[in-house]
């Protein structure tokens, strides 16, 4: 890798509406905010976008040597249905129909969030607050909202001033959203609401006498509002003014909005120097979503029980379907596409087999061939060329493949690995492991414990084939493909492989 290229990582920032060079606040630390799940429900297929899109940008981070403090919430409090402001608590409605208590529902949900996580292989973030575990500072900052002349009490609940903030400063910067539009837009409350405006949004709001979780506040037994958290706790674990603030595209309005309003009138800057969002996973066209009730929870697609499915697909076939695309391109749900993603899951981990398996033997009758070795150079530059360009993984995957053909040139010997030179050599089999595994967190999904047995059962078919036994060769071939691999005969023998077909 040209020493260089950490320095050249560029960002797409939503707020500026292009690329620019990443330049951390405080180098080598970085510090990002992504707003996690809210936890009513299992995760489905448009969960596991941010959330492995933040995952790579995460490890690609680490690897380019930055300290990076990850804080990735849990939403347990203040996201009501339709998320307006009016209306029932998700997590209190679905509380109410299962008669348990909400913090039942949350811990529920949130261990099946976190398991979901650990199939896909996303990494645990640095901190994972919740809403409810920051009451207090979410209490402290509506109050300096309130002194800073930006925030109105109403009848126990409190808003933020949308109107009177955006004589002061843009409301709409980050979703290029015009307020006088949005204005004209809504109809006019005449006294029908606590707000002044309709496009003002809930700091803190009054418990209806039904309402199952609430907080004693100075203005009301109540709870905050949904946008309210992500500011108060990514200010309390990364600042006021920290390096990536990340989320869904759905996100940036209204509540990426909100974040920045409040942020500014609460604390005198913008909570972050950039924004990133990932683009939705979609069917036929439409987002996928719990509201619009076209989701695939991730469970049913690990276990290929849902009407759209024809198969299940394993969780590395679904981050493999992510990472085949740019986190800012749209992603469509088809069952082709998950089919694909198979085959080309399959066989990279067959790459890392080979690439792992693979040793340098020098030979001094054999001439470095230096094209060679500058073409592994210019492979594996590509590929930080790839992630550079804000973390194109569909591009760096490009370049993983052309860096495959070398793996499997030299491993059937088209290539002699002497021909590379050590240096060449070793640095293709490093940069295809790390960026495999460390990187963009694929891993094998056939436990190592069944390994011993898969070795047996090609024994006993290499016997099968010296006897002629083609009926038994035929029946242990058919018995691999159902295990998703296949039996290869090399020149050094029976192998095994995952079956790309």
């Amino acid at each position: 890798m040209q020493p260089d290229l950490r320095k050249q990582l560029k960002v797409y920032n939503t707020l500026s509406r292009k690329k620019e060079l990443f330049a951390p606040l405080n180098p080598p630390f970085v510090g990002m905010y992504v707003c996690g799940p809210t936890v009513y429900g299992d995760a489905h297929l448009g969960h596991s976008r941010p959330a492995i899109t933040f995952d790579i940008i995460f490890r690609y981070l680490k690897h380019q040597d930055f300290k990076v403090r990850y804080v990735r919430n849990i939403t347990d409090v203040g996201h009501l249905v339709g998320d307006a402001d009016e209306g029932e608590d998700k997590i209190a409605k679905k509380a109410k129909l299962e008669q348990i208590e909400p913090m039942e529902v949350v811990q529920f949900y949130t261990d099946r969030y976190h398991k979901d996580m650990a199939a896909l292989n996303v990494l645990p973030p640095s901190i994972e607050p919740r809403a409810t575990g920051h009451i207090l500072e979410q209490i402290e900052m509506i109050e300096k909202i309130i002194e800073a002349g930006y925030g109105y009490e109403s009848n126990g609940s409190v808003y933020f001033d949308v109107v009177k903030y955006n004589e002061d400063k843009p409301y709409g910067i980050l979703s290029g959203r015009n307020i006088e539009e949005m204005l004209e837009g809504t109809r006019n409350l005449d006294g029908m609401s606590d707000k002044r405006n309709q496009v003002d949004f809930a700091l803190w709001k009054k418990a209806e006498p039904e309402h199952i979780m609430r907080w004693n506040s100075p203005w009301s037994d109540g709870f905050p509002g949904w946008h309210l958290e992500c500011s108060a706790m990514s200010a309390k674990y990364l600042g006021e003014h920290f390096d990536i603030h990340g989320g869904g595209m759905d996100l940036k309005f209204p509540h990426h909005e909100a974040e920045i309003a409040q942020s500014e009138a609460c604390n005198h800057v913008a909570p972050a120097k950039y924004w990133l969002h990932n683009n939705l996973i979609t069917i036929n066209g439409q987002k996928m979503g719990k509201s619009l009730g076209n989701f695939i929870t991730l469970e049913e697609l690990f276990e290929g029980k849902h009407e759209l499915l024809e198969e299940a697909y394993s969780p590395m076939t679904i981050r493999f379907f992510v990472l085949q695309a740019q986190y800012r391109s749209t992603l469509d749900f088809s069952n082709d596409a998950l089919k694909a993603a198979r085959k080309g899951y399959r066989k990279v981990m067959n790459g890392l087999r080979l690439a792992k398996s693979l040793e340098y033997v020098a030979d001094e009758s054999v001439e470095v061939n230096e094209k060679q070795a500058k073409n592994i150079e210019s492979i594996i530059n590509s590929i930080y060329r790839g992630m550079n360009d804000d973390f194109n993984t569909a591009v760096a995957m490009a370049g993983i493949f052309n860096l495959l053909k070398k793996i499997n040139a030299v491993h059937a010997g088209n290539i002699p690995a002497t021909q590379l030179g050590e240096k060449a050599f070793n640095d293709m089999k490093n940069a295809y492991i790390t960026f495999i595994e460390d990187v963009l967190g694929l891993k094998e999904e056939i436990p190592n414990q069944f390994i011993p047995a898969l070795e047996y059962i090609l024994k006993d078919y290499a016997a099968a084939k010296d006897i002629r036994d083609y009926d038994k060769v035929d029946a242990i071939r058919s018995q691999l493909k159902e295990m998703g691999v296949v039996a290869k005969d090399t020149k050094n023998g029976v192998e095994w492989a995952y079956d790309e077909l």
